[in-house]
C-alpha cells in the first residue's frame, strides 16, 4: 500500500516544477472574421453600440464573466494569415511575412521562438496542439516545423468551407466547428489523463465566409428581431454556433477538475467585414461605431473582441489597456516561468500583471505597429498612448486620430497637432526601416510570385 502511495506521489510530481509550483495549463480559442461588434459581449460598459444589437454569444459574456475583457484588444494584423503567424511568435508581420525578401524569410522564420518551443523549453512534459485554421499560405510551413506535436495539418480556408463552397446553408458540421472542438476535448482528457501540462489552441473557419450553421442556431437567430447593423440571421447562427463550442471548453474545463490550473483566451483573428452576401439592408455599417473593417488598419480591421480568463485573473473586470495578440507568447512564457531571456525581436510583452489588476504591459517598444505590403494594399499605423496614426503609402496620407475620445476615428488631427503627427510618423518610419520592411504593393512587373488566397 506505501508502494502504491509513493507511486501515486511521484506521478503527481511530474506536473510540478522546481520550486514545488504547478504548471499552468493554456487555451487559445482563436475565431476568424469577428468583429469587435460582433458578440453580444459588451466591450466598453460605458457604450452600448461596443457589442452586436443582433448576435447572441451567452458562453462568451460568462468567459468575460470569469475574467478580463479588454475594450482596446487588438488583432496583429487586419487579414487572417499574418496574425496567425505573428500570434505563433510574438512578432509584428512587418518582421517577417511582406518584407522584402519574401523568398528567403521563410527558412528564418522556420527557426523562431514559438509558443510550443517555448513551453517545452520552460518544460519538457507540456503537450502542445493546434486544430482548426492554420493558414501558413506563402510557404507551406506546418504546425509541427513550428514545434507543435499534434495538429490538423496544413489546414486554410478551403478546408472549413471558405469563400465558394456555397451557403448560406445548414451543415451537420458547420465550418467545423464541431470536429475542431472534439478533438481539442479529447487532447485535453489525454493530457490530464497523463498528468502532462498542456498548450491547446482552436482556431475556428467561423466566422469567415462563407456561411454555414445548425439548424437549432438558425431557429434561435429567427426567433429575434434583427438590429440596425446586424440583420443576417444565417451570419447570427454561425456566430451562434462558434459561440456554442466556447461552452464546450468551459465546461470541459470545470468536468476536467483543471479550472485552477488553467488559462483561456479569446480573440478574433482580425476585424470584421464591412460586407455580408444576401444580408438584409442595414441602417449602419456593420462594424459601428469603428471606422472600416478587415483589410484595413482603422480600428474596424485590427480592433477584436479580446478576454483572458484563469487562476489568479480578475473577476468580470473591464481593462482599458491596449492589448494584442502579439502579448500571448511572452505572456505564456511569463506564466509558465520560462527561464531564458526573450528575443529581442518579440514586439508583444506579458499580460500577468494587467490580468492580476495593474494597468502597464513593459513591452520593447512603448508603441504597437500595424503594416502591410506588398501581398495587400501597403499601411501602416502606429498607437502610443491615446494617440494613432495612419499612413497611406500608395497615396502618401497621414492622418492622426486621438482614440480616448474619438474611436470612430472621424476627425483628423493630423494639421491641429503637428508635432504629435511627426513624433509618431518618425517612429513608425524607423521601426519599419530597421525590420526591413516593403512599404509598397508588389505589381505585376516584380519578379516576386505571391499567391494570396481569397
Amino acid at each position: 500500500m506505501r508502494l502504491l502511495s509513493l507511486l501515486a506521489l511521484v506521478s503527481s510530481f511530474t506536473l510540478w516544477d522546481a520550486q514545488g509550483e504547478e504548471k499552468p495549463n493554456f487555451v487559445v480559442i482563436l475565431t476568424d472574421d469577428q468583429s469587435w461588434v460582433g458578440t453580444s459581449l459588451q466591450l466598453d460598459p460605458e457604450d452600448p453600440s461596443s457589442k452586436s444589437d443582433y448576435y447572441q454569444t451567452p458562453n462568451l459574456e460568462r468567459l468575460a464573466s470569469m475574467g478580463v475583457s479588454f475594450t482596446d484588444g487588438y488583432a496583429p494584423a487586419p487579414f487572417c494569415c499574418p496574425t496567425r503567424r505573428s500570434l505563433l511568435i510574438g512578432q509584428t508581420p512587418a518582421r517577417h511575412l511582406y518584407q522584402k525578401n519574401q523568398k528567403s524569410w521563410p527558412a528564418k522564420y522556420r527557426k523562431q521562438l514559438s509558443i510550443p518551443r517555448m513551453l517545452k523549453a520552460a518544460e519538457a512534459r507540456y503537450a502542445t496542439a493546434h486544430f482548426g485554421k492554420w493558414d501558413s499560405r506563402f510557404d507551406g510551413v506546418s504546425p509541427e516545423e513550428m514545434g507543435y506535436e499534434v495538429s490538423d495539418g496544413k489546414t486554410g480556408n478551403a478546408t472549413g468551407g471558405g469563400k465558394g463552397s456555397g451557403g448560406p446553408a445548414i451543415a451537420e458540421d458547420p465550418k467545423l466547428i464541431a470536429g475542431i472542438t472534439s478533438r481539442a476535448m479529447a487532447f485535453m482528457e489525454k493530457q490530464v489523463a497523463a498528468e502532462r501540462p498542456f498548450y491547446v489552441q482552436l482556431s475556428h473557419y467561423a466566422v469567415h465566409l462563407d456561411i454555414f450553421y445548425s439548424k437549432e442556431a438558425m431557429a434561435r437567430a429567427e426567433a429575434r428581431s434583427p438590429g440596425k447593423k446586424h440583420t443576417m440571421a444565417a451570419f447570427a447562427a454561425m456566430t451562434d454556433d462558434v459561440d456554442s463550442a466556447v461552452g464546450v471548453v468551459l465546461e470541459k474545463v470545470t468536468s476536467l477538475g483543471i479550472k485552477d490550473t488553467t488559462y483561456i483566451f479569446f480573440l478574433s483573428d482580425n476585424g470584421g467585414r464591412k460586407a455580408l452576401p444576401k444580408a438584409p439592408e442595414a441602417a449602419l455599417p456593420l462594424n459601428h461605431p469603428l471606422r472600416d473593417g478587415k483589410g484595413s488598419v482603422y480600428e474596424g480591421g485590427i480592433r477584436v473582441p479580446f478576454v483572458v480568463a484563469g487562476p489568479g485573473v480578475k473577476q468580470g473586470v473591464v481593462s482599458r489597456v491596449p492589448v494584442t495578440g502579439l502579448d500571448i507568447l511572452p505572456t505564456l512564457a511569463d506564466l509558465a516561468e520560462y527561464q531564458k531571456p526573450l528575443p529581442d525581436s518579440l514586439d508583444g510583452g506579458s499580460l500577468k500583471a494587467v490580468l492580476r489588476g495593474g494597468d502597464t504591459v513593459i513591452r520593447t517598444k512603448p508603441f504597437l505597429i500595424f503594416h502591410q505590403a506588398v501581398a495587400r494594399k501597403a499601411q501602416s499605423a502606429i498607437r502610443e498612448g491615446d494617440f494613432k496614426l495612419v499612413k497611406n503609402w500608395d497615396q502618401k496620407r497621414v492622418e492622426l486620430f486621438d482614440l480616448s475620445n474619438d474611436r470612430s476615428e472621424a476627425r483628423d488631427l493630423s494639421l491641429t497637432m503637428p508635432e504629435i503627427r511627426k513624433d509618431l510618423e518618425g517612429k513608425l518610419n524607423e521601426f519599419l526601416a530597421d525590420v526591413g520592411a516593403e512599404t509598397r504593393k508588389t505589381t505585376s512587373k516584380d519578379k516576386q510570385k505571391i499567391s494570396v488566397a481569397p
